[in-house]
């Protein structure tokens, strides 16, 4: 799964790269990719499974963004550029290995798309940053006991680490989808498309739960892990498999999937199920620095920064 939660582990240290400077400005083609796919969330991503029938006008949106970038900024609500005069450097913790979203590079430093972005959130609010790796069971503790300032490794938001730590405004989320062998894709996935027919989940998931909650008419098969399910899927064992659309979409486009899958259907985004999203932590009270974050956020996308890092890192979209 794409989100994570901490708990508590002996410490483990990795290299620290030290950013600063300015970046280019991206094309304004990116920020209106990611104001389509806004617009495509709300006419595709179903609230419940029993949305209602696809019209013409959103097949059209679908195809057009169909490498949608995720996006949660409002262009018509532009946040006021905070006081940053305190801010004198961002400790960025992040995780040891986690690609695409976290990794060790090849010189040796962190790298990454959590990584990447907050060198750009760093060079947007002109300070000095330093980001360190951690197991990931050790940020919270690490951030508790002010080791960092900011958590950013794909920490998601919930209720038990809201109690712990300050969020920004979330930077992704991971949506659920179904996957088809490549001759059996559906333009819809409605539970009375998939009466009688077999779908697998992860066992104990919350994809498994989704589907036993809307899909009452197909006929779940559950599986230990990923690899089995979708082994399954190759193998023909069941029509379509529901599960993390990140990790799908790396798989599709990957060599173990032997060229033989796609997503079917729209990509679904039922909070209850698949989480509030992934935000930047901060420790409780730091309201200069999250404040800060989410103003750099949106400056970042506004710019096609965000868009940019999201199309190197994710090449089949999981939107």
């Amino acid at each position: 799964m794409v989100y994570k939660t901490a708990g508590a582990e002996p410490l483990m240290m990795q290299p620290q790269i030290v950013f600063f400077g300015k970046r280019r400005l991206a094309a304004s083609r990116a920020r209106l990719v990611a104001l389509a796919y806004a617009v495509a969330i709300a006419l595709l991503a179903p609230m419940s499974a029993r949305a209602a029938e696809t019209s013409p006008e959103t097949k059209a949106v679908a195809a057009a963004t169909a490498h949608a970038v995720p996006g949660f900024w409002d262009p018509r609500r532009r946040p006021e550029r905070p006081d940053l005069s305190r801010l004198t450097m961002i400790r960025f913790l992040t995780e040891v290995d986690y690609p695409p979203f976290n990794f060790t590079g090849a010189d040796g430093n962190p790298a990454g798309f959590n990584v990447d972005l907050a060198r750009a959130l760093c060079e947007e609010i002109k300070v000095t940053c330093t980001v360190q790796m951690r197991k990931f069971e050790t940020l919270l503790d690490a951030l508790g006991s002010n080791r960092g300032d900011a958590i950013i490794a794909s920490l998601a938001v919930t209720p038990q680490t809201r109690a712990k730590v300050d969020f920004t405004d979330p930077y992704y989320r991971t949506p659920g989808r179904f996957v088809a062998r490549k001759d059996a894709v559906m333009p819809e996935m409605r539970p009375e498309r998939l009466e009688g027919r077999k779908v697998g989940a992860v066992a104990g998931s919350a994809h498994e739960a989704y589907l036993k909650a809307m899909f009452t008419d197909a006929v779940l098969q559950s599986y230990p892990n990923a690899e089995a399910l979708r082994t399954a899927l190759k193998r023909g064992d069941v029509d379509f498999i529901f599960g993390d659309a990140i990790s799908l979409a790396f798989w599709i486009n990957g060599t173990d999937s032997e060229n033989c899958c796609a997503f079917s259907g729209a990509p679904f985004l039922e909070s209850r199920y698949f989480g509030e999203g992934v935000g930047i932590a901060v420790r409780k009270g730091n309201d200069t620095l999250r404040q800060a974050l989410n103003w750099a956020l949106f400056r970042v996308w506004d710019k096609g920064q965000y868009t940019d890092l999201w199309l190197r890192y994710f090449s089949v979209s999981p939107f």
